[in-house]
């Protein structure tokens, strides 16, 4: 399995700051491959020595998936799993669940260890987090610590310096979106006549205070205009909604329902049962809204969701990021057949993106988000105050110009995403026909297209032994990142730096005996560009029939 470009240089950063420092912190997205990067990490520290690792994950499916993970990136490394149901040291990394490790008993029964890694770790300064990575430092005090999150700005304010001095690298959500692995929000910010109220809300030590932004959106004429607003910038679109209390989200699902739109109530009170239920019917299209409290900000995902709506402020940037996350994963079109995602609307009623900006965050170690207000600049259509970045007003429309050097790096930013994705690739993309229209690149094992059909595009993929597969359909960016995902799933960096030898090669006359006669003309063909001709070739009637069916599809509907 190869690693992503960017995800290259995230390791080779994080490898470079634990050796100068014995400990680092990494800070990349959903969506950046958190896991397959602290694969990397882990397994080029331990190399071919008989050093010892642990790897720390707050849920037992986050154990078993890391670990699952860890041995794609690493097959020749052996390791355990330590949770509930298994209590094993015996692999070079173990995978330990921090709820059981945590328990004394089996503290004591901890090995002397050289590498520990945080996943999620934002949650190192909890208790029992500490507890282990003290008693880790115990056993040996030259341990390297390295942690991975996607948010480092913690809620409650505790900062992370006690267990990490610097952060080796950050990814930032403008790569991935730049990328094609996550969709772009479209953010609204809509007035509905509270904007000065929930100004004047004060803070609590965790957040707003919700009882007082409930008293002032908790109202029926407030509610039927969020449901108005909703149907004109986004019906029809699988939405989440983050409401301030119970007793506000109870009212604003009835509301929906009423209106005739189906939708459901999450909240922490419920069983797990009822919880997942209600989150079934919403994953399966049988309601169109989901509307929670503070319980969907952190750890679900359904890629589809194509809505977040906010209808609470956030006192912190973390907590605003992580509720418009939700919305930004792509779709897998296997999983999700039919399904066409190219955004995110986001639609603010309650005034978090004019009060922080931006998505990307500042990490400080020590705990504060600082001011937690983005320098801002005034409209002069309508006096709104919005942050300096922005170059349209969220409240009214009005369009900043640009100044004439701003414009020559705007104007390619979405071509050089593209560029820099296609020179970046560890394997050659070819334009097969000249046109623009259809791209491939294979390996060994494995090769990957996009095609251009009807408007839209696709990437396919598909390899020796492999189903061909639909892997995505869309913007251009979003299938070219699915296509090159793909072979580095299936390809290795010994197959990729193999096939790159081919691009100097000239065409063999067993490739030029398959291919149509007018190739056998090209004395500038080389054996890399023969090859994707004739995977193109051999394959044509199984790529046609993955685009036609969506193609048929999207027609019907």
């Amino acid at each position: 399995m190869l690693l992503r470009p960017r995800q290259k240089v995230f390791v080779e950063r994080s490898l470079a700051a634990l050796r100068q420092h014995g400990n680092t912190l990494g800070v990349a997205p959903t969506g950046a491959g958190k896991t397959i990067m602290l694969s990397g990490v882990a397994g080029q520290w331990l190399g071919d020595t008989q050093a010892k690792a642990c790897v720390l994950a707050h849920r037992d499916e986050l154990t078993r998936q890391n670990e699952a993970k860890f041995r794609r990136v690493n097959p020749a490394l052996t390791t355990s799993v330590f949770d509930a149901r298994e209590k094993s040291w015996a692999g070079q990394t173990t995978f330990a669940m921090v709820q059981t490790l945590g328990r004394e008993a089996n503290l004591r029964d901890m090995p002397a260890l050289d590498l520990l890694v945080v996943d999620e770790a934002h949650h190192a300064a909890a208790p029992i987090y500490r507890r282990i990575i003290d008693r880790v430092r115990e056993r040996n005090p030259e341990v390297a610590i390295f942690g991975v999150t996607a948010t480092p700005n913690r809620g409650d304010r505790k900062g992370l310096r006690p267990v990490f001095s610097n952060v080796a690298d950050q990814i930032t959500l403008a790569e991935l979106i730049q990328s094609g692995h996550l969709v772009p929000p479209r953010t609204f910010v809509v007035d509905v006549g509270t904007q000065n109220e929930l100004s004047q809300v004060k803070r609590t030590a965790d957040d707003f205070d919700m009882t007082a932004v409930e008293a002032i959106m908790n109202k029926a004429p407030i509610t039927e205009a969020v449901i108005r607003h909703w149907r004109e910038k986004a019906s029809g679109r699988p939405t989440v909604v983050f409401c301030s209390t119970v007793s506000h989200a109870r009212s604003v699902a009835e509301a929906f329902t009423a209106a005739g739109i189906g939708a459901e109530l999450i909240h922490g009170d419920l069983t797990p049962e009822a919880r997942q239920a209600a989150l079934a019917r919403f994953e399966t299209g049988e309601s169109q809204v989901v509307v929670n409290v503070a319980v969907l900000t952190e750890g679900w995902d359904h890629p589809p969701t194509s809505c977040v709506v906010l209808l609470r402020p956030s006192s912190f940037k973390s907590t605003l990021i992580q509720m418009i996350g939700r919305g930004l994963r792509t779709v897998d079109p296997n999983e999700y057949p039919g399904v066409n995602k190219s955004d995110c609307i986001v639609l603010d009623f309650g005034t978090s993106t004019l009060l922080h900006g931006s998505l990307e965050q500042d990490v400080n170690l020590d705990g504060h988000e600082g001011s937690g207000e983005a320098p801002r600049k005034e409209c002069p259509e309508c006096g709104a105050l919005v942050p300096v970045a922005c170059r349209e007003c969220s409240l009214c429309g009005h369009v900043w110009e640009r100044s004439e050097s701003e414009g020559r790096v705007d104007l390619t930013d979405f071509v050089m995403s593209e560029i820099d994705l296609l020179k970046r690739s560890s394997f050659r993309w070819c334009d097969l026909f000249g046109d623009d229209a259809a791209l491939m690149a294979t390996g060994f094992e494995a090769w990957a297209g996009v095609f251009f059909l009807s408007g839209q595009w696709y990437g396919v993929g598909g390899g020796k032994g492999l189903t061909t597969r639909l892997l995505a359909a869309g913007e251009r960016t979003v299938c070219l990142a699915a296509a090159d995902d793909w072979l580095n799933e299936h390809e290795s960096e010994d197959t990729a730096r193999k096939s790159r030898t081919w691009l100097n090669q000239p065409a063999s006359a067993a490739q030029l005996r398959y291919l149509p006669p007018a190739y056998r003309q090209d004395f500038g063909l080389t054996r890399y560009q023969a090859s994707c001709l004739l995977a193109f070739q051999f394959n044509k009637r199984e790529i046609q029939s993955r685009i036609f069916a969506v193609a048929e599809r999207k027609e019907a509907a």
